[in-house]
């Protein structure tokens, strides 16, 4: 009698049926983690060749509060790190009206004509009511979004310092591991998110208006002290002789600030990016300043630094929401909150005594 060839393990699972002791929803759940594992990994494999579906997907996971997507997101930035950080990272910011989307999309075609690959990260309102957003900049960027070898992300701002949104850092990382050596990070507007941008990009760019009152900004610090170039825009027809006036009286006003530890001395210049005037003086301008840095070591020192704030920032971050998670820390808070409306205590002697309970958790 012929004895029964021995079949494959591989084969035996798909001919014994499951164990009793294993429910059907308990094998479902085994299949959809290794699918999804495979998926992520998938998405990490695409996204190094360059795939622009797959980049989207990725940043899609990066942006999401699931923790199955977060789970997934690191995975696919871990697998990304090596790839990333060689390109430029250019912060473009200005006031709402500038017209940062039409000189993006002027200033994005001319490196394309050059031959750069461009990813443009924009970042859009949220309205704090409804938390919604139009992620219109594709709708603004109606030429620059048809290009092969450009990538446009409309981001929602949501709660996020200043409106710049949270992952838009990992976003980066994953742009430049797909590819692309022209990262374009587009702010809300100003106020504190020119902060948050200036710390992740390597040259910062402040878009102003002339003969809108907006010339007053210059005597301000804080923005003007981190702009490595102001660009007046809309200087064209009978806007020209006003904007020539603004260029001398924004370069007085730099003269007032300190100089840069990058040893670099911002410029100002004037642009039409409807008409596509001066364009390329400023690509040329920031080709300079990353020669100069690179030169001086301050390119890499910077990247590092930055580094340095986005780790601490992170641990901040997860510290905090590890906080006000915790299911007895919002009883305490509750207990403490009405110690304080009923004047039993102060806010700083309660936070104290919240912040000992939860080291002792």
């Amino acid at each position: 009698m012929k004895k029964p060839s021995k079949k494959s393990t591989i084969s035996q699972s798909h001919s014994i049926p499951a164990s009793a002791n294993v429910s059907s929803s308990a094998a479902e759940k085994i299949k959809s983690l290794r699918k999804k594992k495979q998926d992520h990994a998938k998405i990490l494999n695409r996204l190094l060749q360059g795939s622009q579906t797959a980049l989207g997907q990725a940043i899609t996971l990066v942006e999401s509060n699931n923790p199955t997507h977060q789970e997934q997101a690191s995975s696919i930035i871990e697998g990304a790190i090596a790839s990333a950080g060689k390109s430029i990272r250019i912060g473009i910011t200005g006031v709402p009206g500038v017209g940062k989307s039409t000189f993006i999309e002027s200033f994005g075609s001319h490196l394309l004509k050059l031959g750069k690959k461009v990813a443009v990260l924009a970042v859009d309102p949220s309205s704090s009511i409804s938390k919604g957003s139009i992620l219109g900049d594709k709708t603004r960027m109606e030429n620059l979004v048809k290009e092969e070898m450009a990538f446009i992300r409309p981001s929602p701002s949501g709660d996020s310092l200043g409106g710049v949104a949270r992952k838009t850092r990992e976003s980066i990382m994953l742009c430049e591991a797909a590819g692309f050596d022209v990262i374009l990070i587009e702010t809300v507007g100003v106020g504190q998110s020119e902060t948050t941008v200036h710390s992740m990009c390597d040259f910062f760019l402040l878009l102003k208006l002339a003969g809108a009152g907006d010339e007053l900004q210059g005597i301000k610090r804080g923005i003007m002290e981190m702009a490595d170039a102001i660009v007046i825009n809309k200087a064209d027809g009978e806007n020209i002789k006003a904007a020539n006036t603004a260029k001398l009286d924004f370069k007085r006003a730099l003269h007032l600030y300190p100089a840069k530890e990058s040893g670099w001395m911002p410029e100002v210049l004037l642009s039409s990016a409807l008409y596509n005037e001066g364009i390329p003086v400023i690509w040329n301008l920031i080709r300079s300043f990353e020669k100069k840095t690179l030169e001086n070591g301050y390119f890499e020192e910077n990247r590092k630094q930055q580094s340095k704030f986005w780790l601490l920032q992170s641990i901040n971050d997860q510290l905090k929401q590890s906080f006000y998670q915790n299911p007895e820390i919002k009883t305490a808070l509750e207990e403490h909150l009405q110690a304080i409306f009923d004047k039993k205590t102060s806010p700083f002697i309660a936070a104290k005594q919240l912040l000992e309970k939860y080291s002792k958790l």
